[in-house]
């Protein structure tokens, strides 16, 4: 009677899975282009911006107001928000100050990109906790340069 060799199971395990920056089940997400949310009631400045964004390698989201924008912010966690402050539901300044009171989402950056180029407005959009701030109209060069100083499509 021939023998039938014994099925045997072997476990295989992840020895360097502590080291690993980010769960080992989670691995997709880490290969995913960062994300941007774009805030801005102006369908034109998020298309503009948008369409320059994609093509750097960047994954996009818009918002056309405030409360859209916050939604998305908590449930997505982008990895970078361009914020006008004039919008409708939620300002751009209300909405950077509740993003950056929450321990959730504080942690993303924002540039406000604002047709109010006061010092005065730039001061202000500082202590709602923006990290920067560029005045409309902006070149779409400028605007990638700054959004890749604070988040690089390809780390």
């Amino acid at each position: 009677m021939p023998q039938t060799p014994s099925a045997t199971t072997t476990a295989l395990t992840f020895s360097d899975a502590d080291a690993l920056p980010w769960p080992a089940d989670d691995w997709a997400a880490a290969l995913q282009p960062p994300t941007v949310l774009i805030a801005d009631d102006d369908g034109d400045v998020r298309d503009l911006v948008a369409v320059k964004l994609r093509a750097a390698g960047y994954r996009v989201l818009e918002a056309d107001n405030g409360r859209t924008a916050m939604s998305l912010a908590v449930n997505e966690r982008p990895s970078l928000v361009l914020l006008d402050v004039s919008m409708p539901g939620l300002d751009g300044l209300g909405f950077c100050y509740e993003l950056h009171s929450s321990p959730q989402t504080a942690h993303i950056p924002v540039i406000i990109v604002s047709g109010r180029g006061n010092a005065s407005d730039v001061i202000l959009g500082e202590m709602v906790g923006a990290e920067d701030y560029l005045v409309k109209p902006f070149s779409p060069a400028e605007l990638l340069r700054r959004v890749q100083h604070l988040v690089p499509a390809h780390p």
